[in-house]
């Protein structure tokens, strides 16, 4: 958990990401932002680089130079809850996330500010904007999703970083090993 901006980033349950979508974000713009980083599992910086023309024919593609390591493009299905929140938001042609004057995206810092206030309207404490990619990815372990798989989808290239980003929950851990 995160305490002034120090630490991981909390892993959401499931009831917490609920109160979010439900009652936290109260614009479309900002349930489409925090449900791309959700259900695409990406940097809140990937999200903000995103532009119309990269949500096309139910999938979305994180381009090359918008990702953290900027070693490659990757393409992943749209989500059907993501495809209904696109579709609520119905963004113009351009930025996905324009920011005040619609010639760059909105800034990392004002999608921090909409977290944060979001997650004080839900009494959700010690989550951050990377608590949503975290969260997908240790629900997709906990899923039995491959390795590979979920390297594919963070676009992570080694074992080492995708492995500090999520942890097993007890529960998941106890009912592989049989317990």
């Amino acid at each position: 958990m995160k305490v002034l901006g120090n630490g991981r980033a909390k892993i959401l349950t499931p009831a917490e990401i609920d109160r979010l979508f439900d009652r936290g974000f109260i614009t479309a713009r900002d349930r489409l932002l925090f449900a791309v980083t959700f259900y695409c599992a990406c940097r809140i910086s990937e999200a903000l680089a995103l532009t119309t023309h990269d949500i096309v024919g139910g999938s979305v593609t994180l381009r090359k130079a918008t990702t953290k390591g900027k070693s490659a493009t990757r393409t992943l299905p749209l989500h059907p809850i993501l495809a209904k929140y696109l579709k609520a938001y119905n963004p113009d042609v351009g930025f996905l996330f324009p920011g005040r004057d619609n010639t760059k995206p909105l800034t990392r810092a004002a999608s921090d500010v909409i977290f944060k206030e979001a997650c004080k309207r839900v009494r959700i404490k010690g989550a951050s904007t990377h608590s949503m990619r975290r969260t997908a990815l240790t629900n997709l372990s906990n899923a039995g999703v491959p390795l590979r798989v979920i390297m594919e989808i963070s676009g992570h290239k080694n074992l080492s970083s995708q492995s500090a980003i999520w942890r097993y929950s007890r529960n998941s851990l106890s009912r592989r090993l049989g317990s």
